[in-house]
């Protein structure tokens, strides 16, 4: 008994497996067999890993990811107001009652948060599988659910960031008023955008397998959605078709919303309650894209071949 004992005490110092018992010591610490997970529930370190690693990609370039967007936002602004005729101290169009530049401003906001979420989430994995360094992201302990958190969240953060700057740049033209009618609307449906352009661009990067697929994507589905969402002008003014086609672009009650925030009416309604139901759909679109994003990750489709 004393001798088994000392080759117990010995066993624990050297950091061997102890035997017949399939566990591993290093002394202090016990580790189950292997093949037997040690981490359950969520991984926060790795999800918090991830996710800062993604926000330090896109920080390390934020002249490019973060200013670049404020600037050109700018322009758009600029352009269409002196178009208008609202430059040189002249009040130029209203639009639902509010000065143009008033009106055209939370529309290029949101616009800019939901293309550089698309932007951000659509590089990660398509970068990985370019470079060959998808391993990077495949291999950690960490799960489709929480790979796709870790994604999605860097994207928004990044959104959040393009937004409050873009709405600095607006706010040095004159003639622009950023009161807020409605906070939550604000915060809801640029959080919605955000989540539901990062989750496309997520699925984008799956499916990609270069830069060009990434673009054309970009090109031809994210950037007419955008222009075609009643940023620049208010549905009513289109004829009864494209009013109709306009309220199967989700895009355009993100817009809409976003603006309802800030003026306190919009094309989908004046009150709390016309706004809600769009509030709630933009939730079921977003679950349903999140399912489809989960499922597609978990059966390795194009990144495991």
């Amino acid at each position: 008994m004393a001798d088994q004992a000392r080759t117990q005490e010995n066993t624990e110092k050297t950091g061997t497996r102890l035997p017949g018992s399939g566990t591993f010591t290093d002394g202090n610490n016990r580790f189950g067999p292997r093949g037997v997970p040690i981490i359950y529930g969520v991984n926060r370190i790795g999800l918090w890993s991830l996710y800062i690693k993604e926000v330090r990609r896109f920080l390390k370039v934020q002249t490019q990811t973060i200013w670049a967007p404020a600037v050109t936002t700018l322009l758009f602004l600029v352009i269409f107001t002196v178009a208008l005729g609202g430059a040189g101290g002249r009040p130029g169009r209203e639009v639902l009652g509010v000065p143009f530049a008033t009106f055209v401003a939370p529309g290029l906001i949101v616009m800019g948060m939901m293309q550089n979420a698309f932007a951000n989430s659509s590089f990660s994995l398509l970068a990985g599988k370019i470079q060959g360094t998808i391993i990077d992201l495949l291999m950690p302990p960490l799960s489709e659910g929480e790979l796709m958190a870790g994604i999605v969240l860097a994207a928004v953060t990044r959104a959040i960031m393009v937004g409050l700057a873009v709405g600095l740049a607006m706010s040095l033209w004159p003639g622009v008023s950023l009161a807020m009618a409605h906070p939550w609307a604000v915060a809801w449906f640029g959080l919605m955008g955000s989540v539901m352009l990062a989750l496309m661009g997520l699925l984008a990067s799956i499916w990609a397998e270069k830069f060009d697929h990434n673009a054309a994507v970009t090109n031809f589905v994210i950037a007419p959605l955008s222009l075609l969402s009643g940023t620049f002008y208010v549905i009513d003014n289109l004829s009864p078709l494209f009013q109709a086609v306009s309220r199967f672009n989700p895009f355009f009650y993100v817009i809409s919303g976003f603006r309802f925030g800030f003026l306190g009416q919009s094309d989908i309604g004046d009150t709390n309650t016309a706004v809600l139901g769009a509030a709630a759909g933009l939730v079921v679109l977003n679950i349903a894209l999140a399912i489809v994003s989960y499922k597609v990750l978990r059966s390795g489709w194009k990144l495991k071949d």
